[in-house]
């Protein structure tokens, strides 16, 4: 599940640096310094994956963010359920996500250390991470 790449991603990203997981139609080649390829993996297995080798930021009010649907839209709300489940179980005191307005969640992602490109086909499925300080 985790590609050689992410996984020296995921070691060198310092605290407070915030990893992207972008759906299928995400502009990952538009927004990413570093665009990590993940195709054809669907995010809730990529982030289990993820979640026991990073520490969510416990300095951030939200080290989970979400892109907001777009007015007149609406997301699925088993994909965040399903997200939440996840890290809840690894990080039980984070509290949900915050819900960026799509064009904001594209800026912000413009500074994120990396951003994965899934194969997710989830509408609203994409999502940052912050990384914390890992525990000693």
């Amino acid at each position: 599940m985790l590609s050689p790449e992410l996984l020296a991603a995921l070691y060198t990203m310092g605290h407070g640096d915030e990893i992207v997981l972008a759906d299928a139609h995400y502009p990952s080649d538009r927004y990413g310094k570093r665009v990590i390829r993940a195709d054809g993996l669907p995010i809730p297995e990529l982030l289990e994956a993820i979640l026991p080798l990073l520490e969510l930021d416990a300095y951030v009010e939200h080290p989970v963010l979400m892109m907001a649907p777009v007015e007149g839209d609406q997301a699925d709300p088993a994909v965040e359920s399903t997200y939440m489940k996840s890290v809840l179980y690894h990080s039980p005191q984070t509290l949900p996500p915050l819900h960026l307005e799509r064009f904001a969640f594209y800026e912000r992602s413009t500074s994120a250390f990396a951003i994965v490109a899934t194969g997710d086909t989830s509408k609203y499925a994409n999502l940052i991470l912050t990384k914390g300080v890992t525990p000693t």
